[in-house]
């Protein structure tokens, strides 16, 4: 319809005014839907994200000695890795 009103010379002003404020209305909700979605996927990515926290905390006091394990050999695999890239640009 709104491709007719444009593409008609004796279309008046009313009707092409009209036709914008539908295509506005449209455009309008559209980003508002987008918006609102984007709002709720950062909820719920922030309430995992804490329980993820709170999961690792309760883990390390069930466990200490075993986090400080991970941690180490995490950290050697890290500073080996990083070693290793380093001896390669030479």
């Amino acid at each position: 319809m709104a491709s007719e009103i444009l593409q008609n010379p004796v279309a008046n002003c009313e009707d092409v005014m009209r036709e914008i404020s539908k295509i506005k209305d449209i455009v309008s909700d559209a980003v508002e839907d987008g918006v609102k979605s984007a709002v709720r996927a950062m909820k719920q990515g922030r309430e995992a994200a804490e329980d993820a926290i709170h999961d690792a905390r309760r883990a390390v006091k069930q466990n200490p000695l075993q986090a400080v394990g991970v941690v180490f050999a995490a950290g050697v695999l890290v500073g080996s890795l990083i070693a290793w890239m380093g001896s390669r640009r030479r």
